[in-house]
């Protein structure tokens, strides 16, 4: 459950990665090389949620699911 939970943030890290990329096109190009490596540092801190989600859900950590079952009465 939690790693669904951390495809959120990765989501929006990719968009603004892609927005980034996008942007360093159109630039001159001092900025180009630096919206690229800025661009391939955010994709790779994009990593990092889903790949803690994927643990915690894995070990059996994940707090959500105890949280919704305290919510369903169980």
């Amino acid at each position: 459950m939690c790693f669904f939970f951390s495809l959120i943030p990765a989501t929006f890290l990719v968009t603004l990665g892609f927005f980034v990329v996008f942007a360093a096109a159109k630039a001159e190009d001092g900025i180009r090389t630096f919206g690229r490596v800025l661009a391939i540092w955010i994709f790779i801190v994009a990593l990092v949620p889903p790949s803690a989600g994927a643990y915690v859900t894995i070990s059996g950590l994940c707090p959500i699911e105890s949280v919704l079952q305290k919510a369903q009465g169980g």
